[in-house]
């Protein structure tokens, strides 16, 4: 029955998104039970795509990303692809209309990871961002908006700029990994071997100006959706403020995080600033 094996599949995204991050998983639990599937399924099959081109070093990640990219345009057309990710992924993106542009433009991003490690121009970092990060807060969007187009393009601009600041945080907390395992510096005219207060603060002042536009928009998302992504904004503004303080040399040399027992107190705050109706 394909009922059942769409059931497995959506288990599947659902174990992903926990295993991989679950900073995530906690975010979305605070979703409405109506759409969280959903975005599990948009997760899983990010991560997939992520995880070939960032840590699968023993095998030839071009081989396996063809792979995956035709088994995801399989799975578009047919409906159906035996790897569970994809079909749970494919399920979303036809119930919510997910356009196709949204995906390849997500495709294009990650098969540059493939081989591009410098980004020299402001264009070339900002195409890689919109790919990587901005289409998929769309994505996200689609499902938040069920449907409601005047709302979607009401709050597209700030899902793209909490996106952006989203993707940024992860840049600067995962330099040392990505320079130094993977060879690759996003920031352009920044010499990540030379890092210093000014060229972070100068990055930090552009997350932050990201998660202000992106605040002005979470503020409007329909209530099923709103307390999740709020969870989700203030864990990162939490990581960003603690790579503020953190000087630019100890950035380079370990990866910054928010302990467990602070994530738990965010939370906590989180719930009480939703339910006093503080948004």
């Amino acid at each position: 029955m394909k009922s059942l094996f769409d059931t497995i599949s959506f288990e599947c995204s659902k174990n992903v998104t926990k295993s991989y991050s679950t900073s995530f998983s906690a975010a979305v639990k605070m979703l409405a039970p109506s759409i969280r599937q959903d975005i599990y399924n948009i997760y899983g099959f990010v991560r997939f795509a992520d995880e070939i081109v960032d840590t699968f070093h023993d095998y030839n990640k071009e081989v396996l990303f063809e792979m995956f990219e035709k088994d995801l345009a399989s799975a578009l057309e047919n409906k159906i692809s035996l790897n569970p990710v994809l079909n749970s992924f494919q399920h979303t993106v036809h119930k919510y209309q997910i356009p196709h542009t949204m995906i390849a433009a997500f495709m294009k991003s990650m098969r540059l990871d493939l081989h591009k490690t410098n980004y020299q121009s402001f264009n070339e970092y900002h195409d890689y961002i919109y790919g990587s990060a901005d289409v998929v807060g769309l994505m996200c969007l689609k499902v938040f908006v069920n449907g409601d187009v005047k709302k979607f393009e009401e709050l597209e601009q700030p899902a793209m700029r909490l996106g952006s600041a989203f993707q940024k945080v992860n840049f600067l907390r995962d330099l040392k990994a990505d320079y130094e395992d993977l060879n690759r510096s996003y920031f352009p005219n920044t010499d990540l071997s030379r890092l210093d207060e000014h060229s972070k603060n100068a990055i930090i002042k552009e997350i932050e100006a990201d998660f202000e536009a992106g605040f002005q928009g979470i503020v409007k998302l329909p209530l099923e959706a709103k307390f999740g992504v709020y969870t989700a904004y203030v864990y990162y503004k939490k990581l960003l403020h603690k790579l503020k303080k953190t000087p630019s040399m100890e950035i380079k040399n370990t990866r910054i995080r928010v302990p467990d027992y602070e994530k738990l107190g965010l939370l906590a705050k989180c719930y009480v600033n939703y339910r006093l109706n503080l948004l």
